[in-house]
C-alpha cells in the first residue's frame, strides 16, 4: 500500500473534502503519523481567506467555523462526549457508559462552550491569525497521532483498530512534521510554545483518559484535536504578549 494511499485514507477520514473513491484505510492506519499532514492541509485552507479579514473578531469567528466545517465537526463531537464523561459521577463504567452515549449532556454542552470560548478569546488576541490557525491545526494533528499510538484502547472501534496497527515510534515522526511551522516569519519562541503546550496537554489527556476511563477511544483522540488547538492559541498569545 502505498503513501499516496495512506494521505487520501487520512483525508477521507479526517475531512469533507472530496477526495475521489474510497481510499484502502489500511494505508493511513499503517501510517497514523501522518495525521499532521490533513493539519497543513485543513489549517491552510481555513487561513487563506483571513488574509483578506482585517478585523480579527470577525477573522477569529470565520477562522473556527472553517475549521469545524472542514473536518465535518467529528472532532467536536468527541469534545462534546468528553464532557459528559468527564461530569459523569460514580464508577468507571458510569463514566465510560457516559463517555460513549450518543446524547449530549451539561458536561458535553460546558466543555464544548468553554473550549470555543477559549479558542475564540486568544485567537481573536493574536496578531497573526493565519499562521496561528495554520500552527494549532497542524499541532492538534500531532497530538491526535501520539494519541493514538500511545493510548491503550479501552473498548473496539476506530481508535482501537489504529492502535493494533500503528507502533509507538510513530510519535516520533508525527510531531517531526511539524518542524516546518519554524520556517513560518512568526517568533520561533511562540512556536515552540505552541509545541511545548501541545505535547503537555497530549500527555495530560494521555494519563487522564488511563485514569478516568481505563484507557483511550476515539472521541478522546477527536477531543484532542480541539483541546490542544486552544491551548495552542493560548501559548501563542502568552508568548507574543499581546
Amino acid at each position: 500500500m502505498s503513501l499516496f494511499e495512506g494521505i487520501r485514507a487520512l483525508l477521507q477520514f479526517t475531512t469533507i473534502f472530496p477526495i475521489g473513491r474510497s481510499a484502502d484505510f489500511d494505508a493511513f492506519a499503517e501510517r497514523s503519523y501522518l495525521y499532521p499532514l490533513a493539519g497543513y492541509l485543513i489549517g491552510g485552507l481555513a487561513a487563506l481567506p483571513l488574509l483578506f479579514i482585517p478585523h480579527p473578531i470577525a477573522a477569529a469567528a470565520i477562522a473556527l467555523g472553517l475549521l469545524l466545517l472542514f473536518s465535518g465537526c467529528n472532532h467536536f463531537d468527541g469534545l462534546l462526549d468528553l464532557g459528559d464523561g468527564l461530569m459523569a459521577h460514580g464508577s468507571r463504567e458510569v463514566r465510560i457508559r457516559a463517555l460513549t452515549d450518543r446524547q449530549v449532556g451539561a458536561g458535553g454542552v460546558a466543555l464544548g462552550l468553554m473550549i470555543t470560548l477559549i479558542s475564540f478569546g486568544a485567537l481573536s488576541s493574536l496578531p497573526f491569525i493565519p499562521m496561528a490557525v495554520l500552527v494549532a491545526e497542524v499541532s492538534a494533528k500531532a497530538s491526535m497521532a501520539s494519541l493514538t499510538a500511545l493510548g491503550r484502547p479501552f473498548r473496539e472501534g476506530i481508535h482501537s483498530y489504529l492502535f493494533w496497527r500503528g507502533r509507538p515510534w510513530f510519535v516520533l515522526p508525527a510531531w517531526a512534521l511539524t518542524l516546518p511551522l519554524f520556517l513560518l516569519p512568526i517568533q520561533q519562541l511562540a512556536i515552540f510554545a505552541a509545541l511545548f503546550g501541545a505535547s503537555v496537554t497530549t500527555l495530560v489527556l494521555l494519563f487522564g483518559g488511563e485514569r478516568l476511563f481505563g484507557g483511550i477511544n476515539g472521541d478522546i483522540v477527536g477531543a484532542a484535536n480541539e483541546i490542544v488547538r486552544a491551548v495552542v492559541f493560548l501559548s501563542l498569545l502568552i508568548v507574543t504578549g499581546y
